[in-house]
């Protein structure tokens, strides 16, 4: 094997941040410890694990700094690929398919459909109903778009068959998003000015001046999600900066999509986009992050964003994915 592919596969500083944060939570623990240890009578049981719980809780934040800074300052160099220039490949022709995922969103995606089907640069709208209940296939196929059904359940089937469904068409750029109106059509001019530079364009949500006030994403989920993305940006240390892994928005060169479509595991439910960046850079894709513009949704939530709870769950599995590669939280 290719001695830098194995140093690229060092995740010396992602375990450093699993290690620093089990440590900065033990002593935390054991600090609060202390309070019932003072307003219970006298146990020298309970004085002596306090104490080795807030003494011992050293070791991993010591352990994780060595090898947080092992691999910034000894090994990061030899993980970036040496290209000396910023890679630039613009389209003669760079006209969008736009491929939206729906389930139940019979509130929201007429209009969707048409946001994008209004803009000049959509050559194509697909949408993609996972088997909805209520009235989604009609009123995107009446607002014009090529429809299809998957009958799978599950939000990683859902996306797996709109980029399938988006290959077909012709065209070498392809545009993932939602039907729920949390996104909007004239951002895909922010994503084509920067994919000359990438495979995949992600957009992030991290820009306070692009998020609306009143939007699912609580205070609680933006700066988990934060954290999930900079795990997910040590894993894959020099080849992208990653702010936000659970957007949907994100537009795609077909011949990235069509080396990922074989790797890619459609049975990842509700953590697919982590999933979906994760074996990107895995592969040697280029992913550039790319602000976006973030709106109410229209209609009820259905995936990770329906409270905060169901949020660290997913926030949970998609870091238990990131440092399994996976193969523990398929459906």
């Amino acid at each position: 094997m290719d001695p830098i592919r194995n140093r690229r596969r060092t995740r010396l500083l992602m375990y450093g941040m699993l290690l620093f944060s089990l440590g900065v939570c033990s002593f935390l623990f054991g600090v609060l410890l202390a309070l019932p240890r003072h307003l219970l009578p006298f146990d020298a049981g309970l004085l002596a694990f306090n104490e080795a719980v807030v003494w011992y809780s050293g070791v991993p934040i010591a352990l994780g700094l060595v090898f947080a800074l092992a691999d910034l300052f000894v090994l990061l160099s030899h993980k970036r690929d040496g290209r000396e220039e910023v890679r630039f490949e613009p389209f003669a022709d760079p006209m969008v398919v736009v491929a939206l995922t729906a389930y139940d969103d019979e509130a929201s995606i007429g209009e969707a459909v048409l946001d994008f089907r209004r803009h000049p640069r959509v050559r194509d709208v697909i949408v993609v109903s996972n088997n909805s209940r209520d009235q989604t296939f009609e009123r995107a196929e009446a607002a014009g778009a090529l429809v299809f059904n998957e009958t799978q359940p599950g939000y990683g089937r859902c996306v797996y068959r709109c980029l399938t469904e988006a290959l077909a068409q012709p065209g070498d750029l392809v545009l993932l998003c939602e039907g729920d109106l949390t996104f909007r059509a004239y951002d895909i001019d922010k994503l084509l000015a920067y994919v000359p530079h990438a495979d995949i364009v992600n957009g992030t949500r991290t820009v306070e001046r692009l998020r609306a006030h009143a939007t699912q994403l609580s205070t609680f989920m933006y700066y988990g999600n934060l954290f999930v993305g900079k795990l997910l940006e040590a894993k894959h240390l020099g080849r992208s900066t990653l702010t936000d892994v659970g957007t949907t928005y994100k537009l795609c060169r077909r011949s990235g999509l069509e080396r990922l479509m074989p790797i890619l595991m459609p049975d990842v439910n509700l953590e697919f986009n982590a999933h979906f960046l994760d074996v990107a850079l895995d592969a040697g894709l280029d992913v550039v992050e790319c602000p976006i513009t973030f709106h109410p949704r229209v209609g009820v939530s259905k995936g990770g964003n329906t409270s905060n709870k169901r949020a660290l769950k997913v926030g949970l599995r998609m870091m238990l994915g990131i440092v399994t590669s996976w193969k523990l939280v398929r459906s």
